[in-house]
């Protein structure tokens, strides 16, 4: 019998008389692993017979179904595209295989296999063509075996032995049938990982400075801190809101801050911030200060200055008036727009930027333009996540930004920030995470574009 302490808080359904052991947080991983579809119990191995007639009797003929495996400490699943098995069958499906962790940061391993699928009145297997297996045997009580292969790409414990688990089936309702989108899915995950690997490795130019910093300016409402939230919250494994954001008209950021980056899993701080800056208006005497910008590239503000439109920055606010050294200067700029605002932007607001441009260009700063609230984000990755599709290139909002800022195509990136979310997503992961590695290749560029005597590196002979 499964323990009790393994009985964790229950989702129900309607008109069910069982209820799943996922907990409602793992449900909606679950789900969105596979595009938002939603999950209907149709068989419980603690609650229906441990056979395969019972089995196929609740499970065939209902679409696409997931199968998982339950334990204290992980979850290991299936999900089949096509119809569950019937009975004394064998039969090609395509398949995500994928294991979850069951700890705070729901680390989830997936991959996407061809597998054939044969249920007898013994056991339900599972094989795929790169050598993993999977065995449910009915006789000994609904025992697991994994073979080597499967518990090495599932990154399960090595020392694991065939012993019970819980098993559930669910019929998977709303989801896409197509192999190519569910592919991209589950192949999101593996290349959030790479991302995840580079930035974490990642070393400023030469090791010119400790710290790159990176500021982000734009419209009041673009989603300046959402995007510093959503960087935070993806390095963290789980969502955070450490920077204020809001939706009033007027900027809801009234100081400079600058928000460090910390690696959830090792808790290091990671060679790059993000700084955070009152929003423009179009105002002369709101938002941000146009004459407060060269003192913020010139890293003359410190963290926590409170801004205040109608007073610029003056040399005598502060002990050092002249550019402060390398490492505490500005290194990329992101001009932050909503996606949804860029065609309709008003001709002051398109001159402040053009004017923050010019500034940021006579300093030697690397510069990008992200755009936020991108719908349909999964779309806007081409198959091999490297960036955006070529399709994008053609927005219109694109091109109004590329003419509008003099910014290449290849730094003008897309983004869908975490706003009212639960859980993590693999793709909007990957977004922040591209974003942020061309940022830091744009502040790389400029740190090599350096005048010797601003590096340190001028021989004095």
């Amino acid at each position: 019998m499964i323990p009790v302490s393994f009985l964790s808080p229950l989702s129900s359904y309607r008109n069910m008389e069982v209820t799943t052991r996922l907990t409602w947080i793992e449900e909606k991983i679950l789900e969105r692993l596979l595009g938002n579809a939603s999950l209907t119990l149709l068989y419980q191995s603690s609650v229906h017979k441990h056979c395969s007639v019972e089995m196929t009797n609740k499970c065939s003929l209902q679409g696409s179904t997931m199968t998982v495996f339950l334990k204290e400490d992980v979850i290991v699943g299936v999900f089949m595209l096509e119809d569950f098995p019937s009975l004394d069958s064998e039969k090609p499906c395509t398949c995500t295989w994928f294991s979850l962790k069951r700890n705070n940061n729901y680390g989830i391993s997936a991959l996407f296999l061809n597998t054939r699928v044969t249920l007898d009145s013994t056991s339900l297997r599972m094989f795929s063509p790169k050598s993993l297996s999977l065995t449910l045997n009915f006789r000994e009580y609904s025992r697991l075996y994994l073979n080597d292969a499967t518990i090495k790409e599932l990154e399960l414990n090595p020392n694991y032995k065939p012993e019970y688990w819980a098993c559930e089936i669910f019929r998977v309702d709303g989801i896409k049938k197509n192999p190519g989108f569910i592919k991209k899915m589950v192949t999101a995950k593996e290349h959030r990982g790479k991302l995840l690997s580079a930035l974490k490795a990642y070393r400023p130019y030469e090791d010119l400075v400790s710290e790159v910093c990176i500021l982000l300016v734009g419209p009041v409402g673009s989603g300046k801190s959402s995007f510093i939230n959503s960087v935070k919250s993806a390095f963290q494994g789980h969502l955070t809101r450490q920077a204020i954001v809001g939706s009033d008209e007027s900027s809801i950021t009234k100081q400079y801050r600058v928000y460090s980056i910390k690696d959830g899993k090792s808790g290091e701080t990671l060679p790059f911030m993000l700084c955070d800056s009152m929003g423009l208006e179009e105002g002369e005497e709101a938002g941000l200060c146009m004459d407060d910008i060269p003192h913020i590239l010139k890293g003359c503000v410190p963290d926590r200055y409170q801004f205040n439109p109608c007073k610029p920055i003056k040399p005598k606010h502060f002990t050092s008036a002249a550019s402060a050294p390398l490492k505490g200067r500005i290194h990329c700029v992101a001009f932050v727009l909503d996606i949804r605002s860029v065609n309709t932007l008003s001709d002051k607001m398109v001159a402040k930027l053009k004017k923050i441009r010019k500034d940021v260009v006579d300093c030697g700063i690397g510069h990008v333009a992200l755009l936020t609230n991108v719908k349909d984000y999964d779309e806007v990755l081409d198959d091999n996540f490297a960036n955006m599709a070529e399709s994008v290139t053609s927005l219109s909002q694109v091109q109004n930004v590329q003419n509008m800022l003099n910014i290449p195509v290849a730094n003008i990136l897309m983004v869908s920030n975490y706003a009212s979310e639960r859980s993590l997503e693999p793709i909007k992961d990957v977004l922040i995470f591209a974003a942020l590695r061309q940022m830091l290749r744009a502040a790389d560029d400029a740190l090599a574009d350096l005048p010797l005597e601003d590096t340190g590196h001028l021989d004095p002979f």
